[in-house]
């Protein structure tokens, strides 16, 4: 049986119980934090206190979003994982450039030394203190997805470089390739690059494909391809209503996609009780969501497969 690789290691695919498959529990001050304050999660303790929170209301899996040298903190969310019993996979990969200093070293890295980098992230052990110089000291422990971002400048030349060392690290260590999507870019040219690498349909995720709600045909010519889709837009009123999230989820499920779909928060300090007292809290689709999606006629077997099932086959089938 194949395993799938969290910070404590190997686990059972049937073990990963209830998933989050899109979060972040840790996020150093960096690039991203001058953007954006709430962008900035780095007390081990209170982070750890959300991820109890959540596992005590049934949570087990969380996969953390955050790659290495984009200010991820390996080491603690070592700490939470064994503190809090949960399982995290965390990543490795990249995040929007604008989430980068101008010097980092991502940018003038090959296309082959970043294929390295991820496999050896993968498969080796994740990369320490490399948020701005690039230094070969690896924590014991190992990244079990790739994550990559598509902004709205789409495929430059170093978008590519980095899209295509990624999707090759991916097809060799046979493991999820997630994408951040952004709002107004272009996902089905990124789509169609992707799938001209080799990168199998059934490991590429796209994220946060519900900022927006948009047409059914907009989600069917994704899903028809054979992704699967993460939707996060819950608890998150600036940009629409739980109703509205319902609604889309009751929409897809009825047009037969229960299998390619998944869920979580993409969470922020501001939206982590730990750091934000009235916050919506790592515990929210549990607590607040599930019961909205049930009185909507969503069964339990359906949630079973956006929580649990299609977690699972998008590791491993």
């Amino acid at each position: 049986m194949k395993t799938i690789t969290t910070v404590l290691g190997r686990q059972n695919p049937e073990n990963l119980g209830f998933c989050h498959c899109h979060e972040h529990l840790m996020l150093s001050k960096g690039v991203s934090f001058e953007r954006n304050p709430a962008l900035c999660m780095e007390d081990v303790e209170k982070s750890t206190q959300e991820a109890l929170l959540f596992r005590q209301a049934g949570g087990k899996t969380i996969i953390e979003a955050q790659p290495g040298g984009c200010n991820r903190m390996e080491s603690a969310l070592h700490k939470i994982a064994e503190a809090s019993g949960l399982n995290i996979i965390a990543s490795t990969g990249f995040h929007k450039l604008i989430f980068y200093p101008e010097d980092h070293w991502l940018y003038t890295a090959d296309e082959e030394f970043l294929y390295n980098f991820y496999v050896h992230e993968l498969t080796e052990g994740m990369y320490t203190d490399i948020d701005h110089t690039f230094h070969d000291t690896t924590a014991p422990f190992c990244a079990g997805i790739v994550k990559t971002a598509l902004d709205t400048e789409g495929l430059t030349p170093v978008y590519r470089k980095l899209f295509t060392a990624a999707a090759r690290a991916s097809i060799t260590a046979d493991v999820p390739l997630m994408v951040h999507i952004e709002q107004k870019s272009r996902p089905d040219e990124l789509l169609a690059f992707l799938l001209e690498l080799g990168v199998p349909a059934k490991r590429i995720i796209f994220c946060h494909m519900d900022r927006s709600v948009e047409d059914l045909s907009y989600y069917t010519q994704f899903l028809e391809q054979g992704i699967t889709l993460e939707f996060d837009t819950i608890g998150r009123f600036k940009y629409h209503s739980d109703e509205d999230e319902v609604q889309l989820f009751r929409t897809l499920l009825d047009h037969g996609y229960e299998d390619q779909l998944l869920f979580s928060l993409d969470t922020t300090a501001a939206r982590l009780k730990s750091y934000t007292p009235d916050a919506v809290g790592l515990d929210y689709i549990l607590t607040v969501f599930l019961p909205a999606l049930k009185e909507a006629g969503v069964t339990d077997a359906q949630i079973r497969k956006i929580s649990h099932d299609n977690c699972v086959h998008v590791f491993t089938d």
